[in-house]
């Protein structure tokens, strides 16, 4: 196995692809949104993976941006009636925030675990 870490763009990559961080040929996710307990090429621990709502967040923000700048365009130069709105916007929405979500949130872990992000500790700031 190669000891030198990965590069922050080899890492983003295997983010993207949804590969192990360390490793880049294992597979992360065992379901949809489910994390494997361990990667079954390098043997990873993924237990240390949180992402947390992050993913979910840029999505939704990303998608957003997307959506109501597409239905004002729309809107302004066409003016359908609402149940075009409908159609049209209802899909979109799902397609950008569904389709990417894994890759986003495998690419959240593989940037986690390659700047080596830890829990948050408290320090002791008491007087000496």
């Amino acid at each position: 196995m190669n000891d030198t870490p990965p590069t922050l763009t080899e890492s983003a990559l295997r983010g993207i692809a949804c590969k192990c961080p360390r490793c880049g040929k294992g597979r992360i996710y065992s379901g949809f949104l489910t994390l494997r307990p361990s990667c079954e090429t390098c043997g990873l621990d993924y237990s240390f993976m949180d992402s947390g709502d992050g993913p979910a967040i840029f999505m939704i923000m990303i998608a957003g941006a997307i959506v109501v700048a597409a239905a004002l365009i729309v809107e302004v130069k066409y003016q359908p009636p609402f149940w075009v709105h409908a159609v049209l916007w209802l899909p979109l929405i799902l397609a950008t925030t569904l389709l990417p979500l894994r890759s986003m949130k495998s690419l959240l872990i593989a940037l986690q675990y390659h700047h080596k992000a830890a829990p948050g500790q408290l320090i002791d700031r008491a007087p000496k």
